[in-house]
């Protein structure tokens, strides 16, 4: 069959393909979407793939602009691709002796798993289903089909109540005393099908739908509309993928895994998604459709022999049951592999003995399975190394870098279930996605119990810390979700009795209700009562090799926000190479200390404060020295005093009392001193460099602890300390003119009592937009500018970050932001101030230092933009340092 003339995509919607025609396109997701993208790929290579059309995204795009309508072209369109797989498969659409069903699919260019809507079975009604029993010799797959279709065309397209068709036919197998929906002869499906129309009569008002061409249209808006769904927008969300983008609808000839004990339904993946071990990996059913895998309505099988053996499983796996087909599925995954240069997720149907491939799509995976595919497949050759190094989401590696269950630690097993997806989690039991958000909310650890998750629920999953399902495979809606998510998951806990209403399960004579802490295991399966100890991370093997292997592409340096000896400990073990923000106000809280701080804001001339500040010099000379040591030879930012004093003084009526006690000062005169020091805005208050224009000795014993610190250190070790001095908050030449001066006078002071000079550095942290706009005159004086991501995102936006939660949500939604700007850096604003202080800061001092100190510094797209306009460093939190290793090679790997 010849293929359409060439047109200009513009003008065209659908695009068909299989049967040796293809309407170009090919591969293009923008246009097509993920699915429609791959089975066009798939065809176009020979793989047994049913035909079909794709309807694009942009009329996803158009369908939203014109109200929910579709243009008679489009209705042209799909008629041409309706005859399109009548000619492939010669059936006929609303054919009564041998109907054409089709299948009615999203595809959004990037995989959102169960978030938008699906139809089988399209084309049947209560003539078609006759002829469709006659044609195929089986009256109970036809029914079976035609009971399916309403079933998903109620709850998908008529928004019926789900929920009243399955206990439709829960009490269908009661009464029969039948436990499986396959026992179910076709007498009982048929008279289940009419229980299901007049459910549809009573609920919708009208009866079900005969005309096949309306259904087809009912499913198509359907499709669209659920790509504006609540769950799909959070997933969206979640996931940082456009609203704008819109999902393309496939329609596709039905082939069925539901004609008897030849025919099977699948989901596979070509390596394991939670290790990345190259072993085939995926579950089907004989005798089933697709959706009954993917939504845990009964328990699936294993694929491989080499699964079930390691499972104890006792039902046949595929490659016993139907070895030929095994054999030729498995060749077709080694084809798409190579093909598509990476760990494909496959669903598959056997109809009758015959394979058909339904999509491909490169697999969900953890981020240790990522870490091992990306490497694995760098060294058989499949991909390059800077393939692989952008072949890893850098913000997954948070799964790998947190404590996971100590294998020593006591544990009290009440459950084992699938090991779904890898990772440890404790937290209060919840069971609704509600709770699970209100409570994560609230600080607390939860994890959700749920009999099976959908996609309802994806915002209680996202909160929650981890996911317990008593139903579902390693396939399941909640297997696929939480390793997407990074969340540990232990599916299919059959022994779990889940009462969700009374919100608790009961498992082996014990009973668990909501708030009782539990702990799961996502790598074994076990569920356990109590919290459970956890060990750090072992960072070797595959994630050594990739971090290798992107050090050696990166340019930017990644240093880590670290102020205590066990953040630079953890920070250099993440691979830091320096400090690049040690806040010195955190020192000063320490209970040990916090009286001499108190004393010194309480004197009242500056001998007073000289006398306070000296108890508090050996303890932060000591308390850099521990980190010089740790950072040895590395550069280490430290930031002097920044928050105003007032934060130090006591708030509470009781306290006063306990501060004048250990002090000896007057509670009225404690009470007096903390009001003349209360601010209306301490954001923008007497702090930062402030303090030290009006209180000079802080910043000059400050400075003294440092310089003391590094001589010593330098002296101890032989690898003298690099200190970068940051005076936070300067937004005028002067102030840093002022501070610099202090600080100068300070270090010759301890050089000139050593006998020992030391490198060092004085710089800021511009962090007010003045200080960005100012940055050629502020460089004058200052030999680094490190950009404060933070406080600049706030005093340039004129948006506190404390409290900006009650409505960035709603900016972010609609648009106004692209992100939330206190995560992923306002690149449009607040970007370019920071470009434009570089650029003004290097034309005043060419070797200036450059880098940010903000949460930004762990986020990938605020990483690539350091990248974008040459700065030098980021510096992130200790446990996001890799995360910036990662993000900053592939930066630099981007054309």
């Amino acid at each position: 069959m010849a293929s359409l003339p060439k047109t200009d995509t513009s003008d065209r919607y659908v695009y068909r393909f299989g049967g040796g025609v293809s309407d170009g396109g090919q591969g293009d997701k923008n246009l097509l979407g993920g699915k429609g993208a791959n089975l066009d790929g798939m065809a176009s290579i020979g793989l047994p793939v049913p035909p079909g059309f794709t309807i694009s995204t942009a009329m996803c795009t158009r369908y939203y602009d014109e109200g929910g309508q579709f243009p008679q072209s489009l209705r042209d369109e799909v008629a041409t691709g309706i005859a399109h797989i009548e000619g492939i498969t010669g059936k006929s659409f609303g054919d009564e002796a041998d109907p054409l069903l089709v299948s009615v699919r999203s595809g959004a260019r990037t995989s959102m798993p169960g978030m938008m809507d699906t139809v089988l079975n399209l084309g049947l009604n209560d003539r078609t289903v006759e002829g469709l029993a006659q044609a195929s010799g089986d009256a109970r797959f036809a029914w079976d089909s035609y009971r399916r279709f309403i079933q998903m065309y109620a709850d998908v397209v008529l928004e019926l109540d789900h929920g009243a068709f399955e206990e439709a036919l829960e009490i269908a197998k009661e009464d029969k005393g039948f436990h499986l929906d396959t026992d179910l002869t076709s007498e009982d499906l048929e008279a289940l099908v009419d229980r299901y129309k007049a459910l549809v009569e009573q609920q919708w008002g009208k009866p079900f739908p005969q005309d096949v061409h309306d259904q087809l249209w009912g499913a198509v808006g359907a499709v669209f509309g659920s790509w504006q769904s609540e769950r799909a927008k959070v997933y969206r969300r979640l996931h940082d993928i456009p609203g704008s983008w819109g999902t393309a609808v496939n329609v596709q000839a039905m082939v069925f895994g539901n004609m008897g004990e030849t025919s099977a339904t699948g989901v596979a993946f070509t390596r394991d998604p939670s290790t990345g071990e190259r072993a085939y990996y995926g579950e089907f059913l004989i005798n089933a459709q697709g959706e009954d895998v993917v939504a845990g309505i009964r328990t699936p099988q294993y694929l491989t022999l080499a699964a079930r053996e390691r499972a104890g499983a006792k039902a046949a796996s595929m490659q016993e049951a139907m070895p030929a087909v095994y054999d030729e599925l498995a060749k077709v995954f080694d084809l798409l592999e190579t093909h598509y240069r990476d760990m494909q997720d496959i669903e598959f149907t056997v109809q009758q003995g015959k394979l058909w491939m339904l999509q491909t799509r490169a697999g969900k995976r953890t981020a240790k399975a990522a870490l091992k595919i990306a490497v694995d497949m760098a060294n058989e050759g499949l991909i390059t190394r800077e393939e692989a190094i952008g072949r890893v989401d850098p913000a997954a590696l948070d799964q790998l870098l947190h404590p996971t269950l100590d294998p020593k630690a006591p544990r009290d097993v009440i459950a084992k279930g699938l090991p779904a997806s890898p990772g440890a989690a404790s937290g209060k039991a919840v069971f609704d996605a509600d709770s699970a958000e209100r409570m994560a909310a609230a600080g607390e650890a939860v994890i959700l119990v749920r009999v099976e998750t959908s996609p309802e629920d994806i915002h209680g999953m996202h909160a929650a810390r981890g996911i317990l399902t008593a139903r579902g495979g390693m396939t399941s809606h909640a297997a696929v979700v939480a390793r997407g998510m990074g969340r540990p998951c232990v599916s299919g806990v059959g022994s779990l009795a889940i009462d969700a209403r009374a919100k608790l399960f009961r498992v082996g004579g014990r009973e668990v209700t909501a708030g009782d802490i539990l702990t799961i295991d996502g790598a074994t399966g076990e569920v356990m009562l109590g919290e459970v100890a956890t060990v750090q991370p072992e960072l070797a093997g595959d994630f050594g090799v990739l971090m290798e292997w992107a050090d050696g592409v990166r340019r930017l340096k990644v240093r880590a926000n670290a102020e205590t000896p066990l953040d630079c400990r953890t920070a250099r073990q993440f691979g830091a190479e320096g400090v690049g923000l040690c806040r010195t106000e955190h020192m000063f809280f320490d209970a040990g200390r916090i009286t001499s701080v108190r004393q010194m804001i309480l004197a009242e001339d500056e001998k007073g404060r000289r006398a306070a500040l000296e108890k508090l010099l050996p303890e932060q000379r000591s308390d850099f020295a521990e980190i010089f040591e740790i950072m040895a030879g590395l550069p280490v930012t430290i930031r002097l005093l920044d928050p105003p004093l007032h934060e130090f003084l006591p708030h509470e009526e009781g306290e006063f009392a306990e501060v004048a006690a250990a002090t000896g000062i007057d509670v009225e005169k404690l009470k007096r001193r903390a009001a003349e020091l209360h601010e209306f805005n301490p954001m923008l208050g007497h702090r930062g460099c402030r303090l030290g224009v009006t209180y000079p000795e802080i910043y000059e014993i400050q400075a003294r602890a440092i310089f003391e610190a590094a001589v010593a250190v330098a002296n101890k070790t032989g690898d003298a300390p690099i200190p970068e001095v940051m005076v936070p908050l300067v937004a005028t030449r002067r102030e840093l003119e002022l501070m610099k001066a202090v600080i100068d006078k300070a270090a010759e002071a301890v050089f000139a009592e050593t006998g020992t000079r030391l490198e060092y550095l004085v710089g800021t942290m511009i962090e007010l937009p003045r200080a960005a706009l100012k940055a050629g005159e502020i460089a004058e004086v200052g030999a680094f500018f490190s950009f404060g991501t933070n406080d600049l995102t706030q005093t340039a936006l004129g948006v506190s970050r404390d409290d900006a939660a009650r409505f960035l949500g709603v900016y972010v939604e609609q648009g106004i932001y692209a992100k939330d700007p206190f995560v992923s850096l306002d690149i449009e604003g607040v970007g370019e101030l920071i470009q434009l202080a570089a650029e003004r800061g290097r034309k005043t001092r060419p070797d200036i230092k450059l880098g940010i100190c903000g949460e930004h510094g762990g986020d990938p797209a605020s990483i690539a933009f350091c990248e974008a306009i040459g700065l030098d460093y980021v510096s992130a939190s200790p446990y996001r340092v890799p995360i910036a290793r990662l993000a900053a090679a592939q930066a630099a790997l981007k054309p």
